[in-house]
């Protein structure tokens, strides 16, 4: 449909928008608070990112993850928010009150845990208000402050990675 295609163009528009506005702000604050965005079609195991809270010393209600599923039918029970494109709307609008939410939430870190090149999940990243954010290896690098080159089936590692760069950038409490 055209009207697609149009919306599409007019978001890609919205995101250049963002990236190019984005003045990156890295303090040394400490990390207490996680949120995590996730394509549902990648990963699909939420206790993952429950152990990797625990490492961080992050309290379980200061982590709040959402997924992206391409596909608008899937959903799981285990998600307590699971997103579709039919949440977006023209010039990067969010229609769903819950995604919105969660992203005028300012966590201290925001992990993007995705490498498919999808405009949504690209656009939850750059409107997230979060302080500090990470992902993995993604062709358009001005979305993080910090890009974490693993494979997405190698969480341990990235796990690990995470730790030793938020402790050298002095933002894990030491107790």
């Amino acid at each position: 449909m055209v009207f697609k295609g149009f919306k599409k163009r007019s978001n890609k528009r919205y995101l250049n928008k963002l990236i190019s506005q984005r003045s990156v702000n890295v303090g040394d604050t400490k990390v207490k608070s996680l949120g995590v965005i996730l394509c549902f079609d990648e990963v699909d195991d939420i206790e993952l990112f429950r152990g990797l809270a625990a490492h961080l010393r992050i309290r379980p209600n200061k982590l709040k993850v959402i997924a992206f599923s391409s596909n608008g039918k899937e959903k799981a029970n285990a998600w307590d928010l699971c997103f579709n494109p039919n949440d977006f709307g023209w010039n990067g609008t969010i229609k769903n009150v819950e995604l919105k939410s969660f992203l005028d939430t300012e966590f201290d870190v925001l992990i993007s845990y995705y490498t498919e090149e999808l405009l949504e999940l690209k656009l939850l990243t750059a409107l997230s208000k979060s302080q500090f954010k990470v992902g993995i290896l993604q062709t358009d690098k001005r979305l993080n402050d910090l890009i974490i080159k693993t494979d997405i089936t190698e969480f341990n590692v990235f796990k690990e990675e995470l730790y030793k760069y938020l402790t050298i950038l002095n933002k894990i409490k030491n107790e």
